[in-house]
């Protein structure tokens, strides 16, 4: 399957007639598929290059070394999350054997002095990061760089819902977004029945920035209940829609299951998920007005999600 390409900088740079047509472009994508390549995007290439090499000798260390940085009790969403620990079918009601994948992932670099207790317990504890030379540094480049990218696409996002483009601006002063650089080791001959590297889901938030490993396969979107190749695109990252921007848009907008497919004899696979997400306090409701969506919360929301996904 081949994803449309939206130029970010390019829309950016329009006026008009040409930016208006770029919003109604990108505003029909999201609607068919809710997936997209996003070109355009103005991340520096070095901040992309280290945290891959600075994630890549994360993933290298014995398992004894990672598990220092596990999380510190069950339900806690940061650190090390090692094989065998997560089913993301789970998240839909569905029961499969756990994903074949580690994980590490890390939470907002910054507390806002107002933070609830529940936003502290959850969200903003302090990340275990590892040990390693350059690896924070590397870790938190990247963040800062997808944290501001969010919010420009956010912006793209309001005029392609013929919104101010400042309209999303009010619910992501302090996002609770999560980054997670997942490592999916080669497979073996036979795999469990039903059991993915990443089993069927949709993502929680607002919208998804996923790099996958250049060169990488594996990736697949489900389109009238057939399961379709992505390709990992170069020098783009892949944009997807999660379940939050679906409510907020009474499902006009699509947050389409997807799922990274277990095959006889892969080879490893890396990519790097940012998963943006609403400030804790922030309430989603249909933007339409209607009733199809009671309000949530988007913390609250998030937790009993992530929470769900455990094995």
């Amino acid at each position: 399957m081949t994803l449309a390409t939206f130029d970010l900088a390019a829309f950016e740079a329009a006026q008009g007639e040409a930016r208006t047509k770029a919003a109604a472009e990108l505003d029909r994508i999201c609607r068919e598929t809710g997936f997209l390549v996003l070109t355009g995007h103005g991340v520096p290439q070095d901040k992309i290059d280290a945290v891959w090499e600075a994630v890549a000798r994360f993933f290298a260390q014995p398992a004894e070394d990672k598990a220092r940085v596990a999380p510190p009790e069950p339900g806690a969403p940061y650190g090390w999350i090692g094989p065998l620990k997560e089913a993301l079918a789970a998240s839909k009601g569905v029961k499969t054997p756990p994903d074949l994948k580690e994980s590490f992932n890390g939470g907002p670099l910054h507390m806002p002095e107002d933070a609830s207790a529940d936003a502290v317990a959850f969200c903003y504890r302090a990340t275990p990061y590892p040990d390693l030379d350059g690896f924070r540094t590397a870790w938190d480049a990247y963040y800062a760089e997808l944290k501001a990218l969010a919010a420009r696409i956010m912006a793209a996002f309001a005029a392609a819902l013929n919104l101010p483009e400042d309209y999303f601006d009010r619910f992501i002063q302090h996002p609770i977004s999560a980054l997670r650089a997942l490592n999916y080791p080669a497979t073996g001959e036979v795999a469990e029945a039903d059991q993915q590297r990443a089993g069927a889901h949709t993502d929680y938030g607002t919208l998804t920035i996923l790099l996958p490993q250049a060169g990488s396969s594996g990736l697949q979107v489900q389109r009238d209940g057939t399961w379709l190749d992505v390709a990992a695109p170069d020098d783009a990252f892949v944009i997807n829609i999660g379940d939050l921007m679906a409510r907020w848009t009474n499902d006009t907008w699509v947050s389409t299951l997807h799922r990274v497919v277990a095959k006889p004899n892969q080879p490893p696979r890396k990519s790097l998920a940012y998963f943006h997400q609403p400030d804790w306090e922030a309430e989603i409701r249909p933007l339409d007005g209607s009733d199809g969506y009671p309000p949530v919360k988007s913390g609250p929301y998030l937790m009993d999600k992530f929470q769900s996904t455990g094995t």
